[in-house]
């Protein structure tokens, strides 16, 4: 059976819980579509990132990669359109690493787009009475760096492996820490990460809807 991989992160920056990996790890073993889903928690540190994820991707071999990641700015199921090659972070990794303006590839491309249907998953998402949104940037941390290092090995190594990621809003837990920051139930959010994984391996060419910003 051919395995969709869905990684989340460990928690960071004080947190003892990151939403990501609490969602992620809901849909182990799940089936769907004749594939199987594999999930694997990432460090939350530059570089240890990149070497979890590629020696994840050898051992499941997936046709599809979506990392999920947590943004306390987010009030929706944020699904990213592109990874940029930076790495410029506002506060420490959780191996006390700060990268200021650094490539997370040198020489490689300044982005790449995700390839796998963005916007079909903010519609299913949305169908399905849940808030999604596209955004146009993953950020400068570790997630993006885990973005764009799974974008370049699908653009180096394998090319027929699909690669994206989704920012998801803080638990309630997290958000009752920190007033006024949104949250969204880890249910909710692992409903959703079903509901991506339906769309991607349901669609191979994305939906032609807007999806841009105007700020």
């Amino acid at each position: 059976m051919r395995t969709v991989l869905l990684t989340g992160f460990e928690p960071f920056a004080g947190e003892s819980v990151n939403p990501s990996w609490e969602a992620v790890r809901r849909l182990a073993d799940w089936e769907c579509r004749g594939h199987r889903v594999v999930v694997h928690r990432i460090p939350c540190v530059f570089g240890a990132a990149l070497t979890a994820l590629e020696r994840t991707v050898a051992l499941a071999d997936p046709v599809a990669v979506l990392g999920v990641g947590q943004a306390q700015s987010r009030a929706d199921v944020s699904v990213e359109r592109v990874a940029i090659n930076l790495d410029d972070a506002r506060i420490p990794d959780n191996a006390g690493r700060q990268p200021i303006d650094e490539p997370v590839v040198p020489g490689g491309p300044d982005a790449y787009f995700a390839s796998l249907p963005v916007k079909a998953i903010v519609a299913a998402v949305q169908a399905a009475g849940l808030p999604a949104s596209v955004s146009q940037t993953a950020g400068t941390f570790v997630c993006n760096h885990l973005f764009y290092g799974a974008c370049h090995l699908r653009a180096r190594h394998r090319p027929t492996m699909r690669v994206g990621f989704i920012h998801v809003p803080l638990s309630p837990e997290q958000a009752a820490r920190h007033p006024g920051s949104p949250s969204m139930s880890v249910d909710s959010v692992a409903a959703a990460l079903r509901i991506a994984v339906d769309t991607v391996l349901a669609t191979r060419t994305d939906s032609r809807i807007a999806g841009g910003r105007l700020d």
